[in-house]
């Protein structure tokens, strides 16, 4: 459990940032909920949500918490990273367990000029194992050259 940060201004454009940070106090209740249920809806079109997902949207600390029961540290990891990297979310709190757990992935936020290739050369001494690092972040990144910056990344331990 912990806390994770994200550059706001990247990621999956899923829902108004602005909107839902200036509504009044009833509007901004039910931006909230529209947001979260965006933001799960995305969670669903990947494949990635557990039975018990629940996301809730915080629009006046661009904050989402997420909750439930992951199969596994992998899906958690991944469920963390496709809340965190939409538009418009600052910090995700992680509330999640895992029904089995295995070594934590670190993490990587993209900058300007990054690659898989020189990613992987930064974390495991050789560019060529960038298809690990994209593998690991699947289904969030559909090609390798995909990849932009202020996008967080899941770096799993050499295999």
């Amino acid at each position: 459990m912990g806390l994770f940060d994200f550059v706001r201004e990247a990621g999956e454009k899923l829902f108004g940032t602005a909107s839902a940070q200036a509504a009044s106090a009833p509007d901004a209740a039910a931006a909230n909920a529209a947001a979260a249920t965006a933001i799960h809806d995305y969670i669903c079109a990947l494949e990635l949500a557990p039975a018990d997902l629940a996301i809730a949207f915080d629009g006046a600390n661009s904050a989402v918490t997420v909750s439930g029961t992951a199969p596994n540290q992998s899906s958690k990891e991944k469920i963390l990273l496709a809340a965190g990297n939409v538009a418009g979310v600052a910090k995700v709190a992680d509330m999640m367990t895992v029904a089995r757990s295995e070594p934590e992935a670190q993490f990587h936020t993209v900058v300007r000029g990054d690659s898989l290739s020189a990613i992987a050369g930064k974390f495991y001494g050789d560019a060529s194992k960038y298809p690990l690092i994209f593998e690991a972040n699947k289904p969030m990144l559909s090609h390798p050259d995909k990849i932009y910056p202020g996008q967080m990344l899941r770096i799993p331990p050499a295999a």
